[in-house]
């Protein structure tokens, strides 16, 4: 969270109208561009269930998180009310053990004129419950966290990576 306390909004909401009703945001004059958006976030398991996710009773979870991961990634604009449907060039996902469980990272390629942000978030969240439903035959208690945008280029609002200068 200290990441975003330091960086307030001082631009409007986009989704906002000037009576603060939520609408959809017109990008009918911006240029169609190449864009990409990465995200990452974390699933916690034990130890002894991540050693076993490619031999889970239901199969294997990493192939079927990132599979899922990237239905989830194309299925962004159905699932979030104001994200415009995105025509995706490339859409990958991956799972890597880490300390305390796995790590999930997506990367969203489209040409478009809005960005892949969603997308990309929309890839890990997926990828991550999709985990979940896997390894809870086992392991009931694991966690999803740290859902969050780790960078993004391409549009009129400039390039973005996490931990980079404020409002970069």
């Amino acid at each position: 969270m200290a990441d975003t306390a330091d960086r307030a909004p001082t631009r409007p909401f986009s989704h906002l109208d000037q009576s603060g009703r939520a609408r959809m945001v017109d990008v009918s004059a911006k240029p169609v561009t190449r864009r990409v958006a990465e995200a990452s976030c974390r699933v916690a398991l034990s130890a002894a269930t991540t050693a076993r996710l490619a031999e889970l009773p239901k199969g294997d979870a990493l192939a079927v998180a990132r599979l899922a991961g990237i239905q989830g990634a194309k299925r962004a604009g159905e699932l979030v009310p104001l994200a415009h449907p995105l025509p995706l060039d490339q859409v990958e996902i991956e799972i890597e053990p880490a300390p305390g469980g796995v790590t999930i990272r997506s990367r969203v390629v489209t040409t478009a004129r809005t960005g892949a942000e969603i997308e990309a978030l929309t890839a890990c969240a997926t990828a991550a419950l999709a985990l979940y439903d896997m390894v809870k035959a086992v392991e009931r208690g694991a966690v999803i966290t740290d859902l969050q945008l780790d960078a993004k280029s391409g549009g009129a609002s400039g390039d973005y990576r996490r931990g980079g200068p404020a409002g970069a």
